[in-house]
C-alpha cells in the first residue's frame, strides 16, 4: 500500500474513532455509566 493512502486509511479511523467517542458522550447515561464503573475501581 503507498504511504500516502495509509496515512489517509490511518486518519479516517483516528476521526471515525473519535467521533465515536463523542457519540457515546453525548448520552447521559454512558457518561454516568463510565463514572460509576471509574469509582467502583479507585473509589474508597
Amino acid at each position: 500500500m503507498a504511504p500516502a493512502i495509509r496515512r489517509i486509511t490511518a486518519w479516517g479511523a483516528v476521526a471515525a474513532a473519535l467521533a465515536g467517542v463523542f457519540a457515546l458522550y453525548t448520552r447521559p447515561d454512558v457518561a454516568v455509566m463510565l463514572a460509576e464503573q471509574f469509582w467502583a475501581c479507585f473509589g474508597s
